[in-house]
C-alpha cells in the first residue's frame, strides 16, 4: 500500500508544479500591468486607517521598474518560490513570485546584483568563517593587535563614561518606545515588519536558511557588517557623528515597531540577545561618531577623533560576530 500512495505522490508532482507556475504567471502578469501594487503616493496620501494596510501590500508588491521585462517561459520552481528571468535594460536579474499553496504572498524583482554572491552559500564560505572567528578569538586571548585595540576601545568607554551612557540610553529607549506603541498601532507595525522582510527577501536571505549553521552565520555577519555596520555606519559617522545619531534614532523606533513583543509575542525573548547584541554594535559606532566630534569641537583634531571612531567599529564588529553565531542558532534550533 505505501508503495501504491508513493507512485501516486510521484504522479501528482508535476500537476502541483504545473499549478504554481500557472498562478505564478498570472500574477507576474498582473503585476506588470499594475493590478497588485499600489503606487508609493498612493500610500502616502492614504488616510490613517488605510496608510497600514496599503503600506503592508506596497511591501509585498513592491512595484515593478519601468522598463522591466519578464520572460515568464522559463519558470524555475524552488519550493513555494517560483522564478522567471527579467531584464531591466542592460541589468538581468530575476522576478520572484512567493506562493503559500497557489495563493501569491509576495512578488518582487530582484537585480543580479542585489543577490547575494554565490560563494557565500557554499560549505567552504562556512567553514571559512568557523576558522575567521576562532581565529579571531584565539589573537583576542594572545598578546597581539587584536588585543590591544580592544583594550584600547574599552578604555575609550570608560573615557567617556557619560557619552556611551547617553547613546545607550537615547537609542535603546527609541527602541523600546517603538515597541510599546506597536500595541497600540499593530497594524502599522506588521506594515513595517512586512516592509523590512521583503527588504531581507529581496536580497535572498532564504537562501541562506537550509544550508546549515555554519553558511547562514556567515552570511549573517557579512550583510551585518557590509551594510549595517560599515555603509549605513561608519561612512555617515565620518561627518562628525550627527548624522548617523539622527539616521539611528529613526531607524532604532521604527526597529522598535516592527520587532516588538506585540508581534514577536514569545519569540522575542529568544530573539532578544540577537536585538541586544546587534543594537549594541551600531550603538557603538554611533559613539565613535559622537567622540570624533566631541575631539574636533575641542580642537583636540579630527585624526584623533578618527581613531577612536575606528575602535569603536571594532569593537562593533567583534560584537556583530556574536550575534551572527546566536542568530544562526537561533534559526536553525529554536524557532
Amino acid at each position: 500500500m505505501l508503495r501504491v500512495w508513493g507512485v501516486l505522490l510521484l504522479a501528482l508532482l508535476p500537476a502541483l508544479a504545473q499549478g504554481q507556475v500557472e498562478a505564478a504567471r498570472r500574477a507576474v502578469e498582473g503585476w506588470l500591468r499594475g493590478e497588485l501594487s499600489p503606487s508609493l503616493e498612493a500610500v502616502l496620501k492614504a488616510p490613517p486607517e488605510a496608510a497600514p494596510g496599503l503600506l503592508e501590500r506596497y511591501a509585498l508588491f513592491p512595484p515593478p521598474p519601468e522598463g522591466l521585462t519578464v520572460n515568464l517561459e522559463s519558470p524555475q520552481v524552488e519550493g513555494e518560490r517560483v522564478r522567471f528571468p527579467a531584464a531591466l535594460g542592460e541589468e538581468v536579474g530575476e522576478v520572484v513570485v512567493v506562493l503559500e499553496g497557489e495563493r501569491v504572498a509576495r512578488v518582487y524583482f530582484r537585480p543580479q546584483g542585489l543577490a547575494l554572491p554565490g560563494y557565500l552559500l557554499t560549505p567552504l564560505a562556512g567553514w571559512g568563517f568557523l576558522l575567521l572567528s576562532l581565529f579571531w578569538g584565539f589573537l583576542l586571548l594572545q598578546p597581539s593587535p587584536f588585543r590591544a585595540w580592544l583594550g584600547e576601545a574599552l578604555a575609550l568607554l570608560r573615557a567617556y563614561r557619560g557619552l556611551y551612557l547617553f547613546t545607550n540610553l537615547f537609542l535603546y529607549g527609541l527602541f523600546a518606545l517603538g515597541a510599546a506603541l506597536a500595541y497600540g498601532m499593530p497594524d502599522l507595525a506588521r506594515a513595517l515588519q512586512a516592509l523590512f522582510g521583503g527588504a531581507l527577501e529581496a536580497i535572498g536571505l532564504e537562501a541562506a536558511m537550509g544550508k546549515g549553521v555554519l553558511v547562514l552565520a556567515g552570511v549573517i555577519f557579512q550583510w551585518n557588517f557590509s551594510q549595517g555596520l560599515f555603509l549605513t555606519g561608519l561612512v555617515p559617522a565620518l561627518l562628525l557623528g550627527l548624522p548617523l545619531l539622527l539616521l539611528n534614532a529613526a531607524r532604532y523606533f521604527v526597529f522598535g515597531l516592527a520587532l516588538s513583543p506585540a508581534l514577536l509575542g514569545s519569540t522575542f525573548l529568544l530573539h532578544l540577545p540577537t536585538l541586544l547584541l546587534e543594537l549594541q554594535a551600531y550603538i557603538l559606532v554611533t559613539f565613535g561618531g559622537l567622540v570624533l566630534l566631541a575631539r574636533t569641537a575641542r580642537g583636540e583634531g579630527y585624526r584623533k577623533g578618527l581613531r577612536d571612531l575606528l575602535l569603536s567599529f571594532y569593537l562593533g564588529a567583534l560584537f556583530l560576530l556574536l550575534a551572527a553565531w546566536y542568530e544562526a542558532w537561533e534559526v536553525s534550533f529554536l524557532l
